[in-house]
């Protein structure tokens, strides 16, 4: 429930702050994580996409404001992340990045078994082993990080040099 100064994280008990060792251990999931993925060859782009796109399906606002200026910085276009949400009808995304899209959805959605199927098949055609357990582990993680946020009610911050 929203106070009149439209705060919404009253009363809520914010998971980070409450059992940190639980929320640094998470932490220290995705430092492995992100190291995994570099090893498997999977760019900070791809990384960034799979991140975002996950962060869409759960409907979290503050991963989606982190990871955008994280793909921003990394070298991700407006263009692209503004038809994220839409990456099967354009042809903006690569084969490579098609399939890890695919899995990254099929890995938070799993009770759909169909689409888990189909995106595991492509996955299999164009990435390696070692990219498609990368790519699950980066999604397993923000799906995580996503609950985290979403159940404390993490506050999208400013940004801007300063705040």
């Amino acid at each position: 429930m929203s106070d009149a100064a439209g705060d919404t994280t009253a009363g809520r008990v914010h998971l980070d702050k409450q059992s940190p060792q639980a929320y640094h251990a998470l932490v220290r999931t995705a430092e492995a994580v992100r190291a995994t993925a570099a090893d498997a060859g999977l760019d900070r782009i791809l990384v960034e996409l799979v991140n975002l796109r996950v962060s869409q399906i759960n409907g979290c606002a503050p991963c989606l404001d982190v990871h955008t200026r994280a793909a921003l910085r990394a070298g991700e276009t407006t263009r692209r992340l503004g038809v994220l949400a839409a990456w099967r009808d354009t042809g903006l995304f690569t084969a490579r990045e098609r399939a890890a899209l695919a899995l990254a959805e099929a890995t938070t959605r799993p009770a759909d078994a169909l689409a888990q199927e189909h995106a595991y098949d492509e996955a299999r055609r164009t990435l390696t082993d070692d990219e498609i357990s990368a790519v699950i582990w980066v999604a397993i993680t923000i799906n995580a990080f996503n609950r985290v946020s979403i159940l404390s009610k993490h506050p999208v911050r400013d940004a801007s040099p300063g705040a």
